[in-house]
């Protein structure tokens, strides 16, 4: 009798509907799981690697059917977990961290982040849909951070060339003040110095400037190779986009990144302008009070790119110059009619973008 209870036990637990959260390490992550009612069926960790993500899921299983996994950290620590639960067809929710008021309220811990990412999976508080990461964009997006990365890189060199030449000997001052980056750069690199006089202010200046010149040559190079190789990449995945008046291969490959390779899960335009961020307006009423403002939060890099393609327009496209013009002489000041033409130009990248990846799907 008892061994037929425990089977029926068992049965009803492989039927029942299961949630599972995940708060994501780098190293390992912990796993909780709750029944449909939010009660706590049991939480485990787990290894950061293949086999852990199968074991991990292979636990999840054991309590029942899983309708659905909370992960924190689907951009970083838990991109793997998530390949690996997309590949074996489970429905993915990336969760954000808990707000301070809730962490203040419940405490901090990695079992409790993973209950968390379970119950706002289950509410529906949670609704965000990971990135795929498995097509072009993910290969443009990694090629960018390296680009990113050289950028920064040259631009600090640069502001230290500037800053040495600012308090520099006179003599050294007035050959390098007042000349364009460019210019900088050559002459900087072509200053000889004794190497015996180094503890002399005049050579040690001229040996750093020479350093920071060869530097800024150096990351230059980088940076052209990077877009050589992003550029076809970018032409590529998204002739439609790259054709949009003021949409240059950079400010493409921010809009590829921002979309991700699944832009489905961007259901309208609405969503694409709220994920840019200063490009959606969202209620902010009081009382008697009817208002809105911007979404102060969002991809920033995406809502640069929109800003780019707007001042590109407002120069040089004829529609948006009349439209300029026209929204002046009712009133509005030019910053309320970037943020106008920021919303329509969200509804130009958004055809474009499902229009690219439903020929790249086709």
């Amino acid at each position: 009798m008892q061994t037929r209870r425990a089977d029926l036990t068992s049965m009803a637990a492989k039927k029942r509907s299961v949630i599972g959260g995940v708060d994501t390490h780098r190293d390992t992550h912990h796993a909780a799981i709750i029944d449909s009612t939010g009660g706590l069926l049991g939480d485990a960790e787990f290894p950061a690697t293949t086999a852990g993500y199968a074991d991990l899921l292979a636990w999840m299983r054991s309590f029942g059917r899983v309708t659905a996994v909370g992960v924190e950290g689907t951009d970083s620590y838990g991109t793997g977990l998530a390949r690996h639960l997309a590949s074996k067809k489970i429905a993915l929710v990336e969760v954000d961290r808990p707000d301070r008021r809730a962490r203040r309220r419940q405490g901090k811990s990695d079992p409790i982040d993973a209950i968390a990412a379970a119950r706002a999976t289950l509410a529906g508080t949670a609704l965000g849909t990971p990135k795929t990461r498995t097509g072009p964009v993910e290969a443009i997006r990694a090629l960018r951070v390296a680009r990113r990365g050289a950028v920064k890189a040259r631009t600090a060199a640069l502001n230290q060339m500037r800053g040495l030449v600012a308090a520099a000997p006179e003599p050294l001052r007035a050959h390098l003040t007042r000349v364009s980056a460019a210019v900088l750069v050559s002459r900087c690199a072509a200053l000889t110095y004794d190497p015996a006089r180094l503890h002399e202010p005049e050579p040690a200046t001229s040996a750093a400037l020479v350093g920071l010149a060869r530097r800024v040559t150096a990351l230059t190079e980088e940076i052209t190779l990077l877009d050589r190789q992003v550029t076809p990449i970018v032409q590529s995945a998204a002739p439609r986009t790259t054709a949009l008046f003021g949409v240059g291969p950079e400010v493409a490959a921010q809009l590829l990144t921002t979309a991700g390779d699944n832009p489905d899960r961007l259901h309208s335009e609405a969503a694409l302008a709220h994920l840019c961020g200063g490009a959606a307006p969202i209620p902010a009423s009081s009382g008697r009070v009817r208002r809105h403002r911007l979404h102060r939060g969002g991809d920033r890099g995406a809502n640069h790119a929109l800003h780019t393609i707007a001042l590109c327009r407002m120069r040089y496209d004829p529609r948006t110059r009349a439209y300029l013009h026209r929204r002046i002489a009712e009133g509005l000041s030019k910053q309320e009619i970037l943020r106008c033409l920021k919303r329509y130009i969200v509804r130009d990248v958004y055809t474009a973008l499902r229009a690219d990846f439903a020929a790249l799907t086709a």
